[in-house]
C-alpha cells in the first residue's frame, strides 16, 4: 500500500498553505489546553445527549461518538472542485432513478444489466410509472468521498436513501466556534449553520403541485428508539417543523393529515427517517407498527412528497456504484469530475477469479453492507478471516465486490500520544430541490482513531471532525 497523503504537511515537511494557520496555533498551544478542551467538547456533547446506539449488542447502550478537537481544511479551489463533481453525480443519480422505474433506456443500452436492476432488494415495482413531484427522487444525498493527493478525490459510496450524519455535522461546529474562538478569528471559515435553512427551502420547493403557498413539512421517525433518533429530533427542532412518528399522522380521501390538538392539519412534504419497507403497512410490510396506513394511495395520487422517494435504494449499493462513471455519460455526456474507485464485480467470473487470487490485497465488500461490517480488509486479515471470505465468494459471488486498499489521506488529530495523523474520510450532503442544488460547504468528516485504521464508522470505533471550507478573499 502506497504512503498516505497528509492533508497538513508536504512530504518535504513544509505546511500546506490551508493549514498555516493552524500549524502555527498548534506549536504555540500547550498539551493540557488541547486535553483540557477535548474533555469540555466531551462534557458539551455529553449534557446535549448527542449519542447513537449500535444495533446487535447485548445491551445496546447508548455511546458518545468521539470527537475530535483538530479540524479537517480544505481550500476554497478544493471545495469548488468537489461540490461540481457531487452536483453531477446527484443529478446523474435522479436521471437514473427516473430512467429505470420508467422507460429503462439505460437497460435497454446494456449499460447497467437488467438483473442488477430487477433482482435488486431494493427495488421496488410499485414506482414503476409512478410519477414523482418534480421528477426528482434523491432530495438528500450523502456522497462519502476519500482523498489520495493533493488534487484527487475519489467516490467510495452513494447514500440516496436516508443518509444521516448532519446533525453531527452542524454541533460539531458549534462546539468548535465556542471552545476555539481565536482560531475562527485567523480564518475565514465558510459557515454550515445554514444547512436547516437550505435544508426548509429544498423540501418546501418539492411539495407537489396540489399544496398551498406555504407547504407543511414534518420530519416522520421510527421513534425513540432508532439508533439516529437524536438527529431526527434535532433536525426537526432546527427546521421548526413537527417531529411525528406514525400514528401522528392519517390519510382521508388520499390526502396526509397531522393530528393535532387544533384538528387535523394537511401535511405536503415528509422528511422520512425510516425505511421503504416501514413506510406503509397496506403497501409494503403488513406487520409495521411505524408508518401510515394509505400513505402510498397519496403518494401515487400526487398529494404527499417523500423524501427521499421510495425505491433509491436500488441506485446505492456497491454493485450499482461500480456503473457510476457510465451512468454519468449516460445521461449527461460528461466525463466523471470525481472518479470512482476501481471495482471488481465478483457476480462476474473472470472478475472473481482475480480477487480469490488476490484476497490479501484487497478490500471486500458485501453489495449491499453498511456501517463497516461485513468487509474484509487484506492486507490486515490473518489467514483464518481470508480463507472464511474465500468461502463467502464461491458461494455467493453476486454479493459481492473488491477494491484495491486505497490510501486513504490523513489529517492532524488529537490521540492518546499527542498529535498524530489518522485516516479520514468526508460526506457533505447534497440537497436537490425543484429550484436548485444546495450543497453546504463542508460536510461530516469521519476519523479512524486507531493508528493505522482505514474504518471511519462511528459503529466500529471511528470519531468525527469539524470540516473547514476556507473562503476565498
Amino acid at each position: 500500500m502506497s504512503v498516505a497523503f497528509d492533508e497538513m504537511t508536504n512530504a518535504d515537511g513544509s505546511i500546506r498553505p490551508a493549514y498555516a494557520a493552524l500549524s502555527r496555533w498548534l506549536s504555540n498551544v500547550p498539551p493540557d489546553v488541547l486535553d483540557y478542551r477535548r474533555r469540555e467538547a466531551e462534557f458539551i456533547f455529553r449534557r446535549i445527549g448527542i449519542t447513537f446506539a449500535v444495533y446487535g449488542e447485548s445491551d445496546a447502550q447508548e455511546r458518545l461518538i468521539p470527537f475530535d478537537i483538530i479540524p479537517r481544511i480544505l481550500t476554497g479551489g478544493e471545495w469548488r472542485r468537489l461540490s461540481l463533481g457531487l452536483e453531477q453525480r446527484t443529478k446523474a443519480l435522479n436521471l437514473y432513478l427516473k430512467d429505470i422505474y420508467s422507460r429503462r433506456e439505460i437497460l435497454k443500452a446494456g449499460v447497467v444489466p437488467e438483473d442488477l436492476v430487477y433482482q435488486n432488494p431494493a427495488f421496488r415495482p410499485e414506482m414503476n410509472g409512478q410519477k414523482v413531484p418534480h421528477d426528482l427522487y434523491v432530495h438528500i444525498a450523502g456522497i462519502d468521498v476519500v482523498r489520495v493527493d493533493a488534487d484527487t478525490f475519489y467516490v467510495l459510496e452513494d447514500n440516496a436513501r436516508t443518509p444521516s450524519g448532519v446533525s453531527y455535522m452542524l454541533e460539531n461546529r458549534e462546539i468548535m466556534m465556542r471552545l476555539f474562538p481565536e482560531l475562527f478569528a485567523e480564518n475565514r471559515v465558510a459557515p454550515v449553520e445554514n444547512y436547516t435553512d437550505e435544508l426548509l427551502a429544498t423540501l418546501k420547493s418539492l411539495a407537489p403541485g396540489t399544496s398551498n403557498s406555504d407547504p407543511a413539512v414534518v420530519v416522520l421517525t421510527p421513534g425513540i428508539y432508532n439508533s439516529a433518533y437524536y438527529e431526527h429530533s434535532f433536525l426537526a427542532d432546527k427546521l421548526g417543523v413537527e417531529l411525528v412518528e406514525g400514528r401522528d399522522l392519517f390519510v382521508r380521501n388520499d390526502i396526509v393529515y397531522m393530528r393535532t390538538t387544533e384538528g387535523p392539519r394537511r401535511v405536503d412534504v415528509i422528511y422520512r427517517r425510516l425505511d421503504d419497507d416501514f413506510i406503509d403497512p397496506l403497501a409494503f410490510r403488513p406487520d409495521s407498527a411505524l408508518g401510515v396506513p394509505g400513505l402510498m394511495s397519496a403518494y401515487n395520487a400526487g398529494n404527499v412528497t417523500l423524501t427521499n422517494a421510495v425505491g433509491t435504494g436500488v441506485a446505492d449499493d456497491k454493485a450499482v456504484y461500480s456503473y457510476m462513471p457510465d451512468i454519468i455519460r449516460f445521461y449527461l455526456g460528461e466525463e466523471p469530475l470525481l472518479k470512482n474507485v476501481p471495482t471488481w464485480r465478483c457476480r462476474e467470473p473472470d472478475h472473481l477469479k482475480y480477487v480469490l487470487d488476490h484476497l490479501n490485497e484487497l478490500v471486500v465488500k458485501e453489495v449491499h453492507g453498511s456501517g463497516g461490517y461485513g468487509m474484509l480488509i487484506g492486507p490486515r486479515a490473518d489467514k483464518a478471516q481470508i480463507e472464511l471470505f474465500r468461502a463467502k465468494l464461491k458461494q455467493d459471488p453476486n454479493n459481492f465486490i473488491a477494491q484495491p486498499t486505497l490510501a486513504l489521506s490523513t489529517c492532524p488529530t488529537f490521540v492518546e500520544e499527542g498529535i498524530a495523523p489518522r485516516h479520514v474520510d468526508l460526506r457533505p450532503f447534497v440537497l436537490t430541490g425543484s429550484d436548485k442544488v444546495r450543497i453546504v460547504p463542508g460536510g461530516l468528516t469521519r476519523v479512524a482513531l486507531e493508528a493505522g485504521s482505514l474504518v471511519v464508522n462511528s459503529s466500529q470505533g471511528g470519531g468525527t471532525k469539524d470540516t473547514w471550507v476556507l473562503e476565498e478573499s
